[in-house]
């Protein structure tokens, strides 16, 4: 993860704390993505919601799966609303961080009095789909 990765994931977070302070918790995932949308525009940032994103092995097209956020080509963000985070949805992460490529991703669970964050970076070594 290089200076402006790390930038870029730093803002996302400075959003997220955001949007928690502003709603609060109690509200379906698609409320805390739209109002996420709405304070990147309000920052700047450039984003994709529900972003197609294709899995590859060996050069082929193996899968696709639709990411929550996806910020500046750089980041994937998967959002939650849940009572607390597992193990299994940081394995969800990592694996689109593997098979995408991309460096960094943060899971985001609005589920809590206060957003919980987890940032997971890609340790495949050249970044590069599988």
């Amino acid at each position: 993860m290089n200076a402006n990765d790390e930038r870029v994931s730093e803002r996302v977070i400075g959003c997220a704390f955001e949007v928690s302070n502003r709603l609060g918790a109690g509200f379906f995932e698609n409320v805390y993505e739209n109002a996420l949308a709405v304070e990147f525009d309000v920052q700047r940032i450039d984003y994709d919601k529900q972003k197609r994103l294709t899995v590859t092995y060996r050069g082929k097209t193996v899968g696709a799966y639709v990411a929550d956020l996806v910020i500046e080509d750089c980041l994937i963000v998967e959002i939650k609303a849940l009572k607390s985070l597992t193990s299994v949805h940081e394995a969800q992460l990592m694996n689109y961080l593997r098979a995408t490529g991309l460096p960094a991703g943060l899971l985001l669970n609005f589920g809590r009095p206060r957003v919980q964050v987890k940032r997971l970076v890609n340790s495949h070594d050249d970044h590069s789909p599988v």
